[in-house]
């Protein structure tokens, strides 16, 4: 019998995902932010660091985040190492969608949404052709990864 569902490729353990990505946020501040951050580029998503207010402590909370840009907008996966639960940082979002993102030319202020429908499968698609296991990653999940668009917020002059 056949099955259309993607392959899963390759993922290392949940605790293998998480300790990589506390190690990327302490090197990012270990060195005062020189390392950790860059650019997206044609074929590679960017990296950037995200700040949002905790939903249920009021504080700020950062965590290191995979980018692209859409226009004037970056386009990031609400995923948790591709494990089941939601990420923190995007039920942060929910409950407050404004959030300070640091990308290598500086801070910078955003508001969240989760893309729907056309949009939502155009940005799918474009993060695909990043990302090869995408579909067999989010086939891990047990609910629709989120496609979250953070658009800036403009300065107030």
């Amino acid at each position: 019998m056949a099955s259309d569902a993607p392959k899963s490729p390759f993922l290392p353990p949940r605790w293998v995902i998480t300790t990589a990505w506390k190690i990327h946020r302490a090197l990012y501040r270990w060195s005062g932010g020189r390392f950790g951050l860059r650019r997206p580029s044609p074929d590679s998503y960017g990296l950037g660091e995200m700040t949002t207010i905790g939903r249920r402590s009021g504080e700020p909370r950062s965590i290191m985040f995979g980018y692209y840009l859409d226009g004037d907008d970056l386009v990031t996966m609400a995923m948790n190492g591709w494990g089941a639960p939601e990420p923190g940082w995007w039920l942060n979002l929910q409950a407050n969608p404004e959030a300070t993102i640091t990308l290598v030319d500086g801070p910078r202020r955003v508001v969240s949404r989760a893309a729907e429908g056309s949009e939502r499968d155009r940005l799918w698609a474009r993060w695909a052709e990043l990302d090869k296991g995408l579909d067999g990653y989010a086939s891990r999940r047990p609910n629709e990864t989120a496609v979250v668009i953070l658009s800036p917020i403009p300065d107030k002059t």
